[in-house]
């Protein structure tokens, strides 16, 4: 019996490029690849990459670099590079770094396996196209790994909005929605398989508009329609555009039993004037009043929110702006970091703010997030919440799982099982978790 061969994948950034990943592995366990968790003794190493950190594609060829050793030593060794800095350099990285075998964009890796085959031939494989075969619809013939309590689930990719600092748009292309019933059709065999919990996933994904029998359906409409799956306990989205905030996505936060009580809407910015230069496409009352609109829908929501310092030409007045609205959101988890400039973005070509002066806001407007993230913390001491255990703690007879909320909440339940969904009093709170006790 051919012993399997080892495939060693690393992933950068957001929930959709994890997915992506478990996609990859499945693809290429039909071609008998098991997965690794060391590169050392890999028989394929795959970096799936992201390009909005700041200088991603130099990290992805310094991470590359370090591969040489096992390369030498290992010539059968095959190197891919895939995701959104794989379609933004292209042949660039198989001529900066010649070790690289084959390089995959994000809507082609259903191909994974007739690349994987011409670089066992021999030759260097490249495919950055938008293919319009349905990558979706090719895998799923293929083999399913099994799955832990949660999982992601891609139903919209690509972005329409072309904010000046994203490079989404030239990555990942335009929006497009997959059909609604593929989608209840993934999250069924999901179910089948363990899954009681289920994010979905988009650039924007709140723009859904996939194709249903009678025309096409709306984001909401598709979770209302998850609602009815047995055996699936909880619904998720991420992440989403304000101008995206449908009357009857609104609404399901406060009548649909399983769309969990946690949203997150990135601003970016509370000053107006930064907004109409990231073409931003709304104002910070207009996102004030659209959190009072959810807010009455469902008053315990938690919000969760990402945030630019430094843009070009921000002020200290543009900057004040944003503290201002963060205190009035008071939000449970935010994502903030200091602009870097996109190669081809408009927002690369404009003044830069002095990296110093936005260093030191980044970390007056962090220090002003921690603050209400400890206080919410604080204020669900006592409370009651349901948690989804999805791996034991480090301590003995210790679970760990995520709230309705969100939150990481500690259980100590010696008989609990991974997917068993419980309901527990909370009696302390920590720096990025919480402590309870099973009722």
């Amino acid at each position: 019996m051919t012993a399997p061969k080892k495939l060693f994948i690393k992933t950068y950034g957001c929930q959709m490029n994890v997915y992506d990943s478990e996609r990859m592995a499945e693809a290429l366990g039909g071609q008998g690849y098991v997965e690794t968790k060391s590169p050392d003794d890999a028989d394929m190493i795959l970096l799936n990459t992201c390009h909005i950190r700041e200088k991603a594609a130099e990290k992805v060829y310094s991470e590359l670099g370090r591969f040489k050793g096992l390369k030498a030593a290992n010539p059968d060794l095959k190197i891919g590079v895939a995701g959104c800095v794989a379609q933004a350099e292209g042949e660039e990285i198989m001529r900066r770094q010649p070790l690289v075998d084959l390089v995959v964009g994000p809507q082609s890796y259903h191909r994974l396996p007739a690349l994987e085959a011409r670089a066992r031939g021999g030759e260097k494989a490249l495919d950055t196209d938008f293919p319009e075969d349905d990558k979706f619809e090719t895998l799923k013939s293929r083999p399913r790994a099994t799955r832990g309590p949660t999982a992601f689930l891609t139903v919209q990719e690509g972005c329409d909005k072309f904010c000046a600092f994203c490079v989404v748009p030239y990555t990942r292309g335009a929006e497009v929605s997959r059909p609604a019933e593929r989608i209840l059709s993934e999250a069924r065999d999901l179910v089948e398989r363990g899954v009681r919990e289920i994010s979905l996933l988009g650039q924007n994904v709140n723009a859904y508009h996939g194709a249903g029998a009678d025309g096409d359906w709306s984001l909401a409409r598709l979770i209302w329609a998850l609602n009815g799956i047995d055996g699936l306990e909880r619904i998720r989205f991420t992440t989403s555009h304000p101008n995206d905030m449908t009357d009857d996505l609104i609404s399901a936060h406060g009548e649909c039993e399983k769309l969990m009580p946690y949203l997150h809407l990135p601003v970016q910015s509370g000053s107006d004037r930064i907004l109409k230069r990231m073409n931003r496409s709304h104002t910070a009352e207009s996102y004030l009043r659209l959190i009072e609109r959810i807010r009455a829908a469902r008053p315990d929501i938690l919000m969760s929110g990402d945030f630019i310092v430094g843009f070009p030409e921000e002020t200290e007045a543009d900057f004040q702006a944003t503290l201002d609205l963060i205190e009035q959101v008071r939000y449970g988890y935010a994502y903030s970091f200091k602009y870097s400039t996109r190669p081809g973005t408009p927002a690369a070509e404009r003044a830069q703010v002095d990296p110093e002066a936005a260093s030191e806001r980044l970390q007056r407007l962090q220090a002003l997030i921690t603050r209400h993230q400890q206080e919410i913390q604080q204020e669900m001491v006592g409370r009651e919440v349901s948690v989804l255990y999805e791996k034991p703690g480090r301590l003995e007879g210790q679970m760990v799982g995520k709230s309705e909320y969100l939150h990481a909440v500690h259980v100590t339940d010696p008989q609990a099982r991974v997917g068993d969904l419980v309901r527990v009093r909370i009696k302390n709170s920590a720096t990025h978790s919480l402590a309870g006790e099973r009722l």
